[in-house]
């Protein structure tokens, strides 16, 4: 399964962020809201402590236990045996405050500073108690206190407070979502530039062929943890391209010094071979070293194109060719080397592309010779050569055994050659044309492939630029 770094580091930094900034968040808003119901709590305080002196009148004004204009506010007050003496118009009958008038254990009433002239001084004051309590309409924040004459409970809503804090809880979430997505987009820029080199050096690597070892990646703009891969790739392509130099060079000298010893070797060889008495024995030995030889310069010749190929040196003699005119010679010289095969063809006409003549013909001239070799006794031979826009495409189409597949993915390989049992006696070749083929092919722009065909049927299609 394919997996994206880039993607797997731009989600990890958005769960570790989104959880820090939720969790941040979460605090941050649990100590605003104890912030705000603290202020109330002193306020509600603060509002029961100015009801330190016995109310003389009743009922008391609203106003006088009142935190401020907006936030709803009820008020009860009971004598010290429990009975109301007031009750504000909203105080819920829900609320429940006795707990709260009730000194908590291990906690001491608050002494009054009486006036010298009062003769109760053994009246307190009891530390005011807050709780939260909800109810079937709202929720309520309580605050009750004992006093020498009267017990007080002053509840204030916490809607005002619930809604602010929605409002904040609105701004967080917004905010942490516009985090969440400059995090997730900064990881991704920021982990797409750490891996650039990682880029380059993909590219490199794509680029590592015959005409690509030459290239290198460059170290001056890359971070210091990827210099050393940077420079280890490097030292390897440098490795490679030395060697292949190497083993280039050596094929196309050995292939070069080869060419005259034979070539003389064959002069000598047809010299005897005319000297010789007719259907002599020694004329039918020469006639075999001969043909050996001749062979021989042929696989010379091929090696030498094909170290040239390797190197990117193939030289090409680019003139305008008509493909149309070869490919009716082609179609005559099957009618003399096969005369038992059928042969069908499809040519459309002023087929021109701008190549190397000869080379041009070498490659179809191997593509019919293979489609001869390898055909059925009683076979058949197609060709179809078509201008698809800027493509020149022939298909050279003959009835053969099946090709195995692992005959079909090396069957370009040089000196390769499908069935082992075929020796050099049934089908000549060299396991080179192929190879040779394609390599002609693609120095002119174009390729040489094999085709998908029906069973016993093999197709090779040589496309062009036209």
């Amino acid at each position: 399964m394919m997996r994206s770094f880039r993607i797997r580091l731009a989600l990890a930094s958005a769960v570790l962020a989104g959880s820090a900034l939720v969790g941040f968040g979460m605090t941050s808003g649990w100590l605003i809201y104890q912030a705000k119901v603290s202020r109330l709590d002193e306020a509600i305080e603060g509002q029961l402590m100015r009801a330190n002196r016995p109310l003389r009148r009743f009922p008391p004004s609203p106003r006088r236990f009142s935190i401020d204009e907006d936030t709803p506010t009820a008020i009860l007050v009971t004598d010290l045996e429990g009975k109301t003496l007031y009750k504000s118009d909203n105080w819920s009958s829900e609320i429940k405050v006795n707990n709260l008038w009730l000194l908590p254990a291990g906690t001491s009433p608050i002494p009054l500073e009486l006036k010298p002239d009062l003769a109760r001084p053994q009246l307190v004051v009891s530390q005011p108690r807050f709780i939260t309590q909800r109810t079937s309409t709202e929720t309520w924040r309580i605050g009750a206190a004992s006093f020498p004459y009267h017990r007080i409970a002053i509840s204030v809503s916490l809607e005002t407070i619930n809604g602010e804090m929605v409002a904040i809880r609105n701004i967080f979430l917004i905010s942490i979502l516009i985090l969440l997505f400059l995090i997730t987009f900064g990881a991704w820029w920021l982990s797409g530039n750490a891996l650039r080199p990682i880029g380059q050096l993909t590219e490199a690597i794509k680029q590592v062929t015959a005409k690509g070892l030459d290239r290198r990646v460059p170290i001056s703009e890359t971070d210091v943890e990827f210099v050393e891969l940077i420079a280890v790739f490097n030292q390897m392509l440098e490795s490679l391209e030395r060697s292949f130099k190497q083993a280039s060079r050596f094929s196309g000298d050995a292939a070069h010094e080869l060419k005259t010893p034979l070539a003389i070797l064959q002069g000598e060889l047809e010299r005897n071979l005319q000297q010789a008495e007719p259907e002599s024995l020694m004329q039918q030995s020469l006639s075999s070293l001969l043909d050996e030889v001749r062979r021989l310069s042929g696989i010379v010749r091929k090696l030498l194109l094909l170290s040239l190929a390797d190197a990117g040196r193939m030289n090409l003699h680019k003139v305008e060719v008509d493909l149309s005119e070869i490919l009716a010679q082609v179609e005559e010289d099957i009618e003399l080397l096969a005369p038992q095969l059928k042969v069908q063809t499809e040519i459309a006409a002023q087929l021109q592309v701008m190549g190397d003549r000869d080379l041009l013909i070498q490659v179809l001239q191997n593509m019919v010779s293979n489609a001869i070799k390898y055909n059925l006794s009683d076979g058949w031979i197609r060709i179809y050569a078509v201008q698809q826009r800027a493509k020149i495409l022939i298909t050279i189409t003959n009835a053969s055994k099946n090709i195995l597949d692992r005959d079909r993915e090396r069957i370009f390989e040089r000196f390769y050659r499908g069935d082992p049992a075929r020796t050099r006696s049934e089908i000549e070749g060299t396991g080179l044309g192929l190879s040779l083929s394609r390599e002609i092919a693609k120095a002119h722009g174009g390729d040489l492939t094999l085709d998908s065909t029906p069973a016993n049927q093999t197709a090779f299609t040589l496309n062009l630029p036209a």
